[in-house]
């Protein structure tokens, strides 16, 4: 499938190179795909469909949904050559006194700005305000920029892999056609087509990182835009399906069939998108399972206790869905309770195996760690 060309072009700056010029989109020909294709898409999305179900039934799912956002959020960034993890970002979070990174900076503003196109995606549609204002927010004050300009399409020439336009591995369009594909891309959103849902949202998600219409922030961004899509065609009502730590598994291949997408390997693009969305549906669904009954578990082994502590231990545990990682200064702010209250609070939970202890040689500002819920969605020592 000729989805473009590669066109000579001149500038000051750069003199002669060829970059990327995508043709009118989509093809006028239509995306037709095979039927292996739409098979695996219709298994997805049954898969997207259970997982959207089953999320609904967890009860207080808004406490969870910063753990799959941040979950992505780490893959994301570190797709992008961050060192930072998840713990890190969630003691940034928590605000807990130890050695953060520095790069975390870059995971934090990645949960601020899909935080924001959550909110936003409520009063208007994906579109380019929306995916300015997503890249204003990932960009505006971040550790790291590259003359980022945040919020704004980019003003000159970028290219991915390499020194110059002249020995990069790929250029995309340049600036004079961004206009034109940017909104060939828009309206390809929302275009009434036949296209199945998912295999629609592998062709945005390739076609805009093709465009890479910023300096800097498009993968991030893109992978931003992929969720908020699933969300405005109404197969998700929570934003619990993050694709990024699939991508940053299969790293190498990521690149590689996004290469291709422009080479004109459609399909092998999009059948590599789907598995993600499968496998990541799939491993989303087992969390719930495992959060249902690590859940079920707790409250069982909270409802022990006298009754002054067990009232206090049953509204404090829901919180620690959406933060793992505390300290006394923590749950003085969720009870209300002196500095000696939350402690004895602290070792209850820590009596009954739910928080642990993280630096037994801390002597002053111990913290302590949901562990086994934050191993459900981080599989490494937490301590």
């Amino acid at each position: 499938m000729n989805l473009g060309q590669l066109i000579q072009q001149k500038d000051v700056q750069w003199g002669t190179y060829k970059a990327f010029v995508p043709n009118p989109f989509p093809p006028k020909d239509g995306l037709n795909f095979p039927a292996n294709l739409v098979r695996q898409d219709a298994r997805a999305q049954h898969l997207v469909s259970k997982l959207d179900g089953i999320t609904q039934l967890l009860p207080d799912v808004d406490f969870f949904i910063f753990m799959y956002i941040l979950k992505d959020a780490a893959s994301s960034s570190q797709i992008e050559g961050t060192g930072a993890t998840m713990i890190n970002a969630l003691e940034a979070k928590a605000n807990i006194d130890t050695d953060i990174p520095e790069d975390v900076d870059d995971i934090t503003h990645y949960i601020k700005a899909l935080n924001k196109g959550i909110d936003t995606l409520r009063q208007i549609p994906i579109s380019t305000r929306l995916i300015k204002l997503l890249h204003k927010e990932l960009m505006e004050g971040a550790r790291a920029t590259h003359n980022a300009r945040p919020g704004e399409f980019r003003h000159d020439q970028n290219w991915i892999n390499g020194t110059s336009p002249h020995d990069a591995k790929f250029v995309p369009p340049p600036i004079h056609e961004l206009p034109r594909v940017m909104s060939d891309w828009e309206k390809f959103v929302h275009a009434d087509d036949s296209l199945l849902p998912l295999s629609k949202a592998a062709i945005l998600h390739g076609q805009f990182e093709t465009i890479h219409p910023f300096r800097d922030g498009n993968g991030r961004t893109g992978r931003m835009l992929t969720t908020l899509y699933l969300q405005e065609i109404g197969l998700l009502e929570k934003p619990v399906l993050f694709l990024s730590s699939y991508l940053k598994k299969h790293q190498k291949v990521y690149y590689d069939r996004l290469n291709g997408y422009h080479d004109g390997d459609v399909n092998e693009w999009v059948q590599f998108f789907l598995t993600g969305i499968a496998e990541t549906a799939q491993e989303a669904i087992d969390t719930v399972h495992k959060i249902t009954k690590l859940r079920e578990r707790d409250i069982l082994k909270i409802q022990g206790l006298d009754k002054r502590s067990s009232k206090s231990a049953i509204n404090v545990l829901p919180r620690l869905f959406a933060l793992p990682i505390v300290d006394v200064a923590i749950i003085r702010k969720w009870t209300g309770f002196t500095a000696n209250g939350a402690q004895k609070l602290i070792d209850r939970f820590v009596e009954l195996k739910i928080l642990h202890l993280r630096d037994a040689e801390k002597k002053y500002g111990r913290s302590y760690v949901y562990r086994e819920y934050v191993n459900i969605f981080y599989n490494a020592r937490t301590d």
